[in-house]
């Protein structure tokens, strides 16, 4: 009697690529709009301090560190993203 081994079938999942595509399309909208909420929150800030606006001032740079803490879980999760599919088929 031979043993015969049993092992997933990684070809019956179909759209594996097309599931790569999409969360790269979504990481790269959150990512724009980081940046443009970074350029938008910045230019505030600026002027809501110049202006003797500490309240719009306050909240300008709290959008702003909101706006860079966004952008940077998007970089790591990219990252974690390319690191799964990775060693995705290799379990």
């Amino acid at each position: 009697m031979v043993a015969t081994g049993v092992y997933p079938n990684f070809g019956g999942i179909g759209g594996a690529g097309d599931l790569k595509t999409v969360i790269g399309a979504l990481m790269t909208i959150v990512l724009v709009v980081a940046v443009l909420m970074i350029v938008v929150c910045a230019a505030t800030w600026a002027v809501a301090s110049s202006h003797g606006n500490y309240g719009a001032a306050m909240k300008a740079r709290t959008g702003l560190l909101v706006a860079v803490g966004a952008a940077a879980l998007d970089g790591a999760a990219i990252a974690w993203l390319n690191f799964l599919l990775g060693i995705g088929p290799t379990l």
